[in-house]
């Protein structure tokens, strides 16, 4: 696994746990407002897994879980072996993922190696290309299916970027209709960006979109307004 960052401890990271953070370098998308834009063309880590398998060993009975994020996830070949040290352990494992290799999702949930997965949906799929620079959505679609029907805990989450609309909202709510739980969070200009040229949506806008389609999931959650 090629580790580029670890936070310790998360209150927020694992809905209801107590959760320790990994971060893997590498992502197939390159979505402009990512606040973790620098993992993106990452090939190389620069934390040992033995750093924080030997953490984990020592916060046993005060931590919960593990969150995998990045980057993504799911580019990492040996994510199999990693999640499995884990559960040995002891320790749930939540997933964050951009789901875009459904078939590496398949596996670990079939070998009940995952406990929560959290989906990111940057837009609705014929924006996809515009927002992630990634065209394939069939592959998207396909997740989000499976992942509906998996029997694993889960959520759909979307940062409502200043070019999303709240038409591009609904869409992506309408879509998912069912789901568990869908998270529409505020966008934050990143570190990366010096000029802000958008300006972020208004609570107002979070708030109407809740209004209008917000039951057509069981649990519509507004996070950062």
């Amino acid at each position: 696994m090629e580790i580029s960052g670890f936070i310790k401890n998360s209150f927020v990271d694992y809905p209801a746990n107590i959760a320790c953070v990994v971060f893997t370098a590498g992502c197939n998308m390159n979505c402009w407002y990512c606040h973790n834009h620098n993992l993106i063309s990452q090939k190389y880590g620069e934390i040992e897994e033995d750093y924080v398998f030997d953490f984990l060993k020592e916060r046993k009975g005060f931590i919960d879980g593990v969150v995998i994020t990045g980057g993504e996830p799911t580019l990492q070949p040996d994510l199999e072996n990693f999640i499995e040290k884990i559960k040995k352990l002891g320790f749930k494992v939540k997933l964050d993922t951009n789901g875009t290799n459904l078939n590496v999702l398949k596996n670990l949930v079939e070998k009940n190696l995952i406990d929560y997965v959290a989906m990111d949906i940057k837009a609705p799929l014929e924006k996809y290309n515009i927002i992630t620079t990634v065209p394939n959505i069939k592959e998207i679609e396909n997740s989000i299916n499976y992942i509906k029907n998996c029997g694993v805990d889960y959520e759909f989450r979307t940062t409502f970027a200043p070019n999303l609309t709240c038409e591009d909202i609904e869409k992506i709510v309408n879509h998912i209709k069912g789901a568990k739980t869908y998270s529409l969070q505020q966008y934050k200009k990143p570190e990366h960006i010096v000029k802000e040229i958008l300006q972020p949506h208004t609570p107002s806008e979070f708030n109407k979109i809740k209004e209008k389609v917000g039951y057509l999931v069981n649990n519509f959650i507004i996070k950062n307004i």
